[in-house]
């Protein structure tokens, strides 16, 4: 089988380096020129093309932004691609790109989000092993194709991935509090920071916990923007309850309930005891 992979970042090429002895080839396709030659030094595809590659293609991988995902699906469905092409998109939040898909190439598309990632970018940030061992949550299945579900479950087993099946909107939610909204948190706590301490201070003083807490908010920000506003209810409800938590735990502080708060805390560490 041919695939092909839009998108050669930490996604794409971690996807082309874990797959390349599954396909015959494997054809890149990115905007970045830059990214494109380094995708093709660094082995993570055979050769470079265009949309019209996808014609020749049997899987179509789209690691690129949810409004990038949302175009590509329809320059897709101009094309004269092969009846049975099976097409996975990685996009962050589901729902949009399930309503925005056309429908003629509905049963084309296994609308898919893997929970792997780090907080690096492009395809120097590519890892072999970045799926081993992680869930990947399938949405809305049942409008997918039968062959298009069994391929895409082929591949997902290859990556050695555990498969989870949601709805798409269930999906968004969740994403935002688990997801998403620690993103806002890290990005807070770095301006927050930067704003009331000197460099010498913050090299200093900052530890273990400073930088497992701050270590997000090196994520790409063109990207977050993009998936800020595709899921945005979610992520304002979800940054309420942190807000409403953290609201509780200054008032605990205020009034001096250092044995309420200490109940408060100890009702966190359940979260790591289910994890």
């Amino acid at each position: 089988m041919v695939c092909s992979i839009v998108g050669l970042g930490l996604m794409g090429g971690s996807f082309g380096l874990a797959m390349r002895d599954y396909f015959e080839k494997i054809i890149g396709i990115d905007h970045n020129k830059n990214h494109c030659n380094e995708a093709l030094k660094l082995g993570l595809v055979d050769e470079i093309g265009n949309f019209e590659s996808i014609e020749e293609s049997d899987i179509v991988i789209l690691a690129i932004p949810v409004k990038g995902i949302i175009k590509a699906l329809n320059e897709i469905s101009k094309l004269n691609f092969k009846d049975d092409l099976t097409i996975i998109d990685f996009g962050s939040t589901k729902e949009s790109i399930i309503k925005s898909c056309p429908k003629h190439i509905r049963k084309n598309l296994v609308a898919s989000h893997p929970m792997a990632g780090t907080e690096y970018s492009g395809p120097n940030a590519a890892i072999a092993d970045l799926y081993n061992n992680k869930i990947m949550v399938v949405c809305n299945i049942e409008e997918s194709g039968k062959v298009q579900r069994n391929r895409a479950v082929d591949i997902f087993n290859k990556l050695k991935m555990h498969i989870k099946y949601m709805d798409a909107n269930e999906h968004d939610r969740h994403a935002a509090f688990i997801s998403h909204m620690p993103h806002i948190v890290s990005f807070s706590i770095a301006n927050a920071v930067l704003k009331q301490e000197d460099k010498e201070h913050i090299v200093t003083l900052a530890a273990g916990g400073f930088r497992d807490m701050s270590r997000l908010a090196k994520s790409n920000p063109h990207m977050w923007r993009d998936i800020f506003s595709e899921n945005k209810k979610n992520l304002l409800d979800s940054i309420e309850a942190f807000k409403s938590e953290l609201k509780k735990a200054k008032k605990m502080i205020e009034n001096e309930e250092w044995d309420k708060l200490e109940e408060w805390m100890k009702t966190g560490n359940n979260l790591h005891k289910i994890m």
